[in-house]
């Protein structure tokens, strides 16, 4: 929704949708944009912008696209804004690090797992969803700073477990060392993104939309500066079989390693490798779980509304 943006913290500027809907005690989720900029290919990125929005709006929540424009750390982009960061090579990956020289520079900023719950909780957005968390890379011990700002950032991040290119073992102990809850949303086992579950057990599930709010009021309760991470498996006749992802993820890492691909890179050329070698399967099946996620999410914060605390 096009409208006047308003300052609220520091760099954090609101839409005037997310803005008005805050005041009132609406429902916001907070979205990604790096996904729609890095993680997906055109015209693919625009049916997730289309297909992710819709979910949201259609649970009656309020979606908050969120990234950088101007020097500024916007929650809630226009149309026009989006079809920018949609535009492929236009905007640049910013990771929660990457904020001060992104900020400087003025230019357009996707913002990551990480940036965006960083800017979510500053504006008072509860709520976030996304495809998959970065985690820790095999053999290279690679680690994302998702994980760092899950740990220092209170928020319930509705998501599909660890992105398929990680150690779905290794991420699940970082982020038990950091302090970081994993829940399984009608599941026990860690969902593993394109793949329905890892070998990972998760300790607590949920299975209900009101038992999934309580988290977010439980989070604010006990003043907690660290994420709940709700893991919400791929929709089933969408999931793909747990070899075949692994066969093209190795394949995809030594592709990687032979190209020298390096930093920020590394997950967008793993994305996009995975895509080709599967067929396309990897790219539907990312496009439905994080339709499916921005549904669940904006699902759970408006149950939040009217479930006790």
């Amino acid at each position: 929704m096009a409208g006047q943006a308003i300052a609220v913290n520091g760099p954090i500027v609101l839409s005037e949708e997310v803005e008005q809907a805050l005041a009132a005690d609406a429902a916001v989720v907070a979205l990604e944009t790096s996904v729609i900029a890095q993680g997906l290919p055109p015209p693919r990125n625009v049916e997730c912008i289309q297909r992710m929005t819709s979910a949201v709006r259609a649970s009656g929540a309020v979606p908050g696209w969120t990234g950088i424009v101007g020097g500024e750390v916007r929650v809630g982009l226009s149309e026009a804004e989006l079809e920018a960061f949609a535009e492929a090579g236009r905007a640049s990956k910013v990771a929660r690090r990457d904020l001060p020289f992104a900020l400087a520079g003025g230019g357009l900023g996707a913002t990551t797992v990480s940036t965006t719950i960083w800017a979510a909780a500053r504006a008072g957005v509860p709520v976030a969803a996304t495809g998959g968390i970065g985690g820790v890379h095999r053999d290279t011990g690679d680690v994302s700073a998702d994980l760092v700002e899950l740990s220092r950032t209170r928020v319930l991040l509705v998501c599909s477990g660890p992105k398929s290119i990680v150690d779905p073992i290794a991420t699940a102990e970082r982020l038990e060392e950091l302090g970081v809850a994993l829940v399984g949303y009608r599941c026990d086992r860690m969902p593993f993104f394109l793949a329905l579950e890892s070998d990972v057990e998760l300790d607590q599930r949920v299975d209900d939309l009101v038992s999934a709010a309580r988290l977010i009021h439980a989070l604010w309760r006990l003043e907690d500066t660290s994420a709940v991470v709700l893991c919400n498996p791929i929709p089933p006749d969408r999931a793909m079989d747990s070899a075949i992802v692994a066969d093209a993820v190795r394949a995809c890492e030594e592709a990687a390693t032979q190209a020298r691909v390096r930093g920020k890179a590394v997950t967008p050329f793993l994305l996009s490798c995975l895509a080709e070698r599967t067929g396309g399967e990897s790219l539907e099946a990312n496009l439905a779980l994080l339709e499916s996620n921005a549904r669940l999410a904006g699902e759970i914060v408006v149950a939040a509304a009217t479930t006790p605390a």
